[in-house]
């Protein structure tokens, strides 16, 4: 039975189709855009009374005042991260915004450890020549993660997952946040930036993108760590100045570069560009690199993370159009 509520749900594929279909249990009627919400789509939220987007959904003053003229009530993010979206807008406009604040922090803490290990033992490398019948070693060595420094950026839920993850391997852990936390604490040494900069051999982002997180990592802080460092991003691109890590690849001061985020993805991920030349010169030559490993924003993809962004992302919805809170509201 439909709840008589419709929600236009953006940048969405057939999985998340499934999974939204699958705990949609108050029949409301969900209608389905590939297309991401902007300025050029927002026409498209006619006639309905909530939105659904995702991470590369730009949802500024504009769209927002545009939004609230088409009768939209409330967006529900199905992502923990709202840099893409204008907060004070939707105040203003009268519009709640949800999102959700934990879905398996471990899906990404787990590819976090992905990229590390294959980038340290240059498992594509390795997989490409034996499939050419090339069992020759060189030029495939590693280190010990047991030897190393690894120091963490943000110590939320996928940083500590993270650590949790590292602590078995038995390397030295630091971490960093300006909101330390006690479960932190007791797997990781708490340092400031500096030092982290410059005593890990490799550096994991795990913070969400602010103004002050903003190309965290830049020619300066680059220039602060130790050679042949490795750096690894599955948090937000914008924390990572492209060219400054194409820079740093370029001398040498990085020697391993782990992406699943890009800070220019907006017009990259999520599509099949397999037949398209990409105009973004920056990412061209960072794929030229043998020591640069990127994933397209896969690292909260697992059958866990996407039951729990679904489940939450109805409840949200449904709480508001009971006339409830669901605890998850950015703007109520």
């Amino acid at each position: 039975m439909s709840s008589g509520y419709r929600v236009a749900v953006f940048s969405t594929k057939p999985y998340d189709q499934r999974f939204l279909n699958a705990v949609n249990q108050q029949g409301v009627e969900l209608c389905y855009f590939e297309e991401r919400l902007r300025e050029e789509t927002v026409k498209l939220t006619e006639g309905f009374d909530a939105v659904s987007c995702f991470v590369n959904d730009i949802v500024d003053a504009h769209v927002m005042q545009q939004l609230a003229t088409n009768g939209i009530k409330v967006i529900a993010l199905r992502c923990a991260g709202f840099n893409n979206v204008d907060l004070d807008a939707a105040k203003a406009c009268g519009i709640r915004v949800c999102n959700v604040p934990s879905y398996s922090p471990e899906s990404v803490a787990e590819h976090t450890l992905a990229l590390m290990f294959a980038l340290n033992r240059k498992i594509t490398r390795a997989n490409s020549r034996v499939h050419e019948h090339n069992f020759e070693l060189e030029g495939l060595l590693g280190f010990n993660f047991a030897k190393a420094t690894i120091g963490i950026i943000g110590t939320g839920k996928i940083g500590l997952a993270t650590l949790r993850a590292l602590k078995g391997l038995g390397a030295e852990l630091l971490c960093y946040d300006p909101y330390p936390s006690d479960a932190a604490a007791q797997l990781a040494t708490y340092v400031d930036l500096d030092t982290l900069y410059r005593r890990s051999n490799v550096i994991s982002l795990h913070c969400p993108l602010t103004s002050d997180s903003y190309h965290l990592i830049d020619d300066d802080s680059i220039a602060k760590m130790q050679d042949n460092v490795m750096i690894i991003n599955t948090s937000r691109g914008g924390l990572v100045n492209a060219q400054a890590a194409l820079n740093g690849l370029k001398s040498g001061k990085i020697g391993y570069l782990g992406l699943d985020v890009y800070e220019l993805e907006g017009d990259i991920f999520f599509r099949d560009l397999s037949d398209h030349v990409l105009n973004d010169d920056v990412f061209a030559l960072l794929l030229s690199y043998p020591n640069v490993l990127i994933t397209g924003h896969q690292g909260y993809f697992t059958k866990e993370a996407l039951e729990q962004i679904a489940a939450t992302t109805l409840t949200n919805l449904e709480h508001f159009f009971n006339g409830e809170l669901s605890g998850n509201e950015l703007v109520e």
